[in-house]
């Protein structure tokens, strides 16, 4: 895999975290809202140890089938279409478990077997063989807060599959303009800044449930963009953080309104 230049800031030092869960064998699980850098934290950490990733993002869609495969039928031979934990087990590779715990139980229950420490799983669904995971193979699941709707708590058993945690929550202000900087290339720094102390701001009135939406740091790097386009910082904000609101009535819009109003005026 080529290496490419990074945008991604390691503010925490998460990157150091997950090198050494991956050297002991830990498996990882990423905690945290929306929009703070889960998945690119995954990526550039998967980029850096030049590994392959697979990944599946979970549902109430997700299937046992999704992981593990399914049976086929070709001129009338019977095959087997290995699913993404198959795969990434006998590769070795990174595999990626988003949003783990929106999974349905016995999902959960079939994963789990792999997870445990012997590493393995039989095959029942084909010819029963038991599956040995490559030694290289690595898990990290990230988790969404069980105030996210379709979340549940994870069963304590599939919590100790990964010891290794880390909570990666929304970045300091400062952090934060740096992380935009990355994907912005105009001069409008104090604009920006206003631009994420109001997202900030929102944060904190969606977490004492004043409000009903959180913005994440795709709408920060979302506003630098619409500034650098030549759009006005207010007009920007409009788009960006005030309009999405309006799916919960005009008093919420409002609310949202007044805030934008009174950090960059009319």
């Amino acid at each position: 895999m080529l290496q490419t230049t990074s945008t991604y800031l390691d503010w925490n030092n998460s990157l150091d975290v997950l090198g050494k869960a991956y050297d002991a064998g830990l498996f990882a699980l990423i905690i945290g809202p929306k929009g703070t850098g889960k998945t690119t934290l995954v990526r550039e950490f998967t980029n850096r140890k030049n590994s392959k990733l697979e990944s599946i993002n979970f549902s109430l869609r997700t299937r046992e089938s999704h992981l593990i495969g399914t049976k086929t039928l070709n001129e009338g031979t019977i095959g087997f279409d290995e699913g993404i934990l198959i795969k990434s087990m006998k590769e070795g590779s990174i595999l990626y478990l988003d949003e783990l715990n929106a999974a349905e139980a016995d999902v959960l229950l079939r994963l789990d077997e792999a997870l445990d420490d012997r590493r393995q799983i039989v095959l029942k669904e084909s010819t029963g063989e038991t599956i040995n995971a490559n030694q290289k193979w690595f898990v990290i699941a990230t988790i969404n807060p069980l105030t996210h709707v379709g979340t549940k708590e994870l069963p304590p058993q599939l919590l100790s599959r990964f010891p290794v945690r880390i909570r990666l929550d929304y970045p300091p202000e400062e952090t934060e303009f740096q992380i935009v900087k990355k994907y912005a290339s105009g001069n409008h720094d104090d604009a920006l800044t206003q631009g994420i102390k109001l997202a900030n701001t929102l944060r904190q009135a969606a977490a004492v449930e004043e409000l009903y939406y959180s913005p994440s740091l795709r709408e920060t790097i979302a506003f630098a963009k619409l500034l650098d386009s030549g759009l006005d910082a207010k007009k920007a904000a409009d788009i960006v953080f005030a309009n999405v609101y309006s799916q919960w009535g005009n008093v919420e819009y409002q609310k949202v309104s007044d805030i934008i109003t009174s950090m960059f005026g009319r």
